[in-house]
């Protein structure tokens, strides 16, 4: 029995990552976490020669390393930090089902609202286009369900254009400048707490300073399979200057 418990875990890794993969939805890194873990298994029990064995755990541990240094900034901004007298909110879209905002989205309103109930001065701004699926703008949609929770309309912004985080973020300056106020320094990014290093920085190369307030995501799955995808889109993010 202790000889095949190398391969009782390939296969419950192996069937973690399935259902992960096609049984849960937007879980795709957990489940390639999952697959690889399962390869790893099964190369240390197929393979004897030690010297592969060496090279591939070194390989493991540089990669986690790095991965590490990668991560430690996401970490450390996934929370919020904006001050008290914060004037303004800019608060990203994260797709709708129809009209229906997402579980991500909800959990970005919900942060929103808490903050907006708790500063009865600040302004929201709600930003994102109508993308595929998607029957309004996730501006529009996203008023609608603050409305329903009882901001007043005059606290909120609509910005109904934009397709990315770049343009989430040109867009609402763009309408607080217009309005007469000045993002910078006065405006907190309200995203899923993943998103906020990502998002701030973003802000800065906008020549804007952003506080963060963070949405947290429901499901503790869902929230480590997008920290590791954040490791990679920051990583991208950095080689290119592209969201």
């Amino acid at each position: 029995m202790k000889a095949r418990l190398w391969l009782i875990a390939v296969i419950i890794l192996l069937i973690a990552a399935l259902v992960f993969a096609f049984a849960m939805t937007g879980h795709a890194f957990v489940a390639a976490l999952c697959a690889l873990a399962a390869a790893v298994t099964a190369f240390y029990h197929f393979v004897s020669k030690r010297a592969l064995r060496i090279a591939l755990a070194a390989l493991l541990i540089l990669g986690l390393a790095v991965f590490g240094v990668i991560e430690a900034p996401i970490m450390a901004a996934a929370r919020t930090d904006a001050p008290e007298d914060t004037e303004y909110l800019v608060v990203l879209g994260a797709g709708l089902h129809g009209d229906v905002p997402s579980l991500s989205l909800t959990d970005r309103l919900n942060a929103a609202l808490d903050w907006l109930e708790a500063h009865p001065d600040c302004v929201a701004v709600v930003s994102g286009g109508q993308g595929p699926g998607e029957t309004m703008t996730e501006g529009e949609a996203m008023q609608i369900w603050l409305e329903a929770k009882g901001i007043a309309p005059e606290r909120i912004i609509v910005e109904d254009r934009a397709t990315s985080t770049r343009e989430n973020l040109e867009n609402s300056f763009a309408l607080i400048r217009e309005r007469g106020g000045e993002p910078d320094g006065n405006t907190a990014i309200v995203t899923s707490e993943y998103h906020l290093y990502r998002a701030k920085a973003m802000a800065e190369g906008l020549g804007v300073e952003c506080f963060g307030v963070a949405g947290k995501t429901s499901w503790p799955t869902l929230a480590l399979n997008y920290f590791i995808r954040e490791g990679f889109a920051v990583t991208y993010y950095k080689l290119t200057g592209e969201i």
